[in-house]
């Protein structure tokens, strides 16, 4: 039997309290009773369509009711929701549907013209076609639900499968550190085709029966004054989103008075920042997740974060963490510093349809996260650098190898490498040492690369070296050209 099933959260949610609102985007409210009553009728249609559980449902959309109303109804089906990234290029979402394979592609109207020369079934957003069936079939715990891609080190994304069980678990630690109630606001501007978009605030808070007030995108301007026009009192953002948000010129004399508390991950947030923040009256909850962990870590409370600048905290209740030598595979006991492992039932079942990789991904049933990370004498951990090559930049996990991959396409480029490099808007940015075999200009390369990676993922600058320094086995250093950049 299972209990851990997404699929009644909102039936029984709009059973209790069905009136009650749960969606408020730009002013239109959706309530709990609509929810599951959309949800339900689109679960049927989809089934009716032909789609059987197990399909994956891709997303080509901004954040919207429509696409909550979607994934509820794949819970429901027993289908797997891909919800796409639209900041990516179009051969990035090539290369994700035919890994993926998905039944159809929904997205909203300004992104149809791009799903209909991508899928060749796809369909708006706004034009579900929802149908009546009295019986859904019996979903279990260990089926998939999300079917999120994270950047690769080969250059190449993998699709981490999330479970029901996995996101259930993944909320229900959440709850226990840094809960949500019923009577929450939750101002949701994270983008949904982020795990965090879902796990990290939003589907608590509709298991609860709060009101999210859910924005398209992040717009600082907008997102200030919804704090106090809404009465927010919690809400979720990456450093960024809170320095984009504090550079506002009405910043401080927005009204904060309802906000009780922030909650913050994706990278460290810096200490002045915080300062910031806490001398206007708002908590704040720092933690670190990875979406193969769905994503919920680690924590550090509100009470710790003046005491404990710089940490991540310790494990949420149900999900246990060590460190691991990397030299000698041993586990780390006391103080120390090592590789943060994870095990729990938020752990991810694996990556899609590659076993090679998801073997990789563990050792002893411990899941590697390529993270270093030091714990301390109270068990506190902070997290020090990463054995894996990869840059946060604004949030967003930037694999070096996937733009060098990018790069060496490139007629004229006989050799490159990238590295993060500090960026005060964004925390790191890229950079790229390219060696020419020919004549080539900075914009040139730039543009090459624009179009076939998101913006984000775009080196903010590229320097032409004569070659690039290696050491004795022939493996290029980037320490080095990390002293050129400084």
């Amino acid at each position: 039997m299972s209990g851990l099933t997404l699929d009644r959260w909102i039936r029984d949610r709009a059973r209790t309290t069905p009136e009650r609102v749960a969606i408020d985007f730009l002013g239109v409210e959706t309530t709990y009773r609509e929810l599951d009553e959309r949800s339900e009728r689109l679960a049927a249609g989809l089934l009716e369509a032909g789609l059987v559980p197990g399909d994956r449902v891709a997303t080509l959309t901004g954040s919207s009711p429509e696409h909550v109303v979607v994934f509820f109804a794949c819970a429901k089906a027993g289908l797997i929701l891909l919800p796409l990234n639209w900041r990516l290029t179009n051969a990035e979402f090539a290369y994700q549907l035919a890994d993926a394979e998905p039944a159809v592609l929904l997205a909203s109207t300004e992104l149809a013209e791009t799903a209909s020369s991508l899928h060749e079934r796809s369909a708006g957003l706004e034009d579900l076609v929802f149908q009546k069936r009295k019986v859904l079939p019996p979903v279990g715990d260990d089926d998939g639900l999300l079917l999120v891609y994270t950047s690769g080190t080969t250059g190449r994304p993998k699709g981490a499968v999330l479970t029901h069980a996995n996101c259930f678990w993944t909320n229900l630690s959440f709850d226990r550190v840094a809960g949500v109630g019923d009577e929450d606001v939750v101002l949701q501007v994270l983008p949904q085709f982020h795990v965090g978009g879902w796990n990290v605030q939003p589907l608590l808070a509709w298991w609860k029966g709060a009101r999210v007030v859910l924005e398209p995108s992040f717009e600082p301007g907008r997102a200030l004054a919804l704090i106090g026009e809404k009465r927010v009192t919690t809400m979720m953002g990456v450093p960024a989103t809170y320095l984009f948000l504090a550079q506002e010129p009405g910043f401080a004399d927005a009204d904060l008075s309802s906000l009780r508390r922030a909650v913050v991950g994706g990278a460290p947030m810096p200490e002045p920042l915080l300062e910031l923040w806490h001398e206007r009256g708002v908590e704040i909850v720092q933690g670190y997740g990875l979406t193969e962990a769905a994503p919920n870590v680690l924590c550090l409370p509100p009470e710790d974060a003046a005491r404990k600048r710089g940490f991540a905290g310790k494990p949420y209740p149900h999900v246990d963490v060590a460190l691991r030598d990397p030299e000698s595979g041993s586990l780390v006991k006391g103080a120390g510093e090592g590789e943060l492992v994870v095990r729990g039932p938020n752990v991810f079942a694996g990556y899609w349809r590659n076993p090679d990789a998801t073997a990789a991904a563990f050792v002893d049933g411990w899941l590697l996260t390529g993270d270093i990370a030091a714990r301390d004498e109270e068990g506190d951990y902070r997290i020090v650098g990463r054995l894996k090559d990869m840059v946060i930049s604004g949030g967003e996990n930037v694999y070096p190898a996937e733009i060098e991959s990018v790069l060496h396409e490139h007629p004229v480029v006989a050799e490159a490498a990238v590295l993060g490099v500090p960026d005060e808007r964004w925390g790191e940015a890229c950079a790229a040492f390219v060696v020419l075999a020919a004549e080539a200009s900075e914009t040139e390369l730039l543009a090459f690369c624009r179009e076939r990676l998101a913006k984000f993922k775009v080196p903010r600058e590229i320097r032409f070296v004569e070659e690039l320094p290696r050491n004795a086995m022939g493996k290029i250093v980037k320490s080095e050209l990390l002293e050129r950049v400084a």
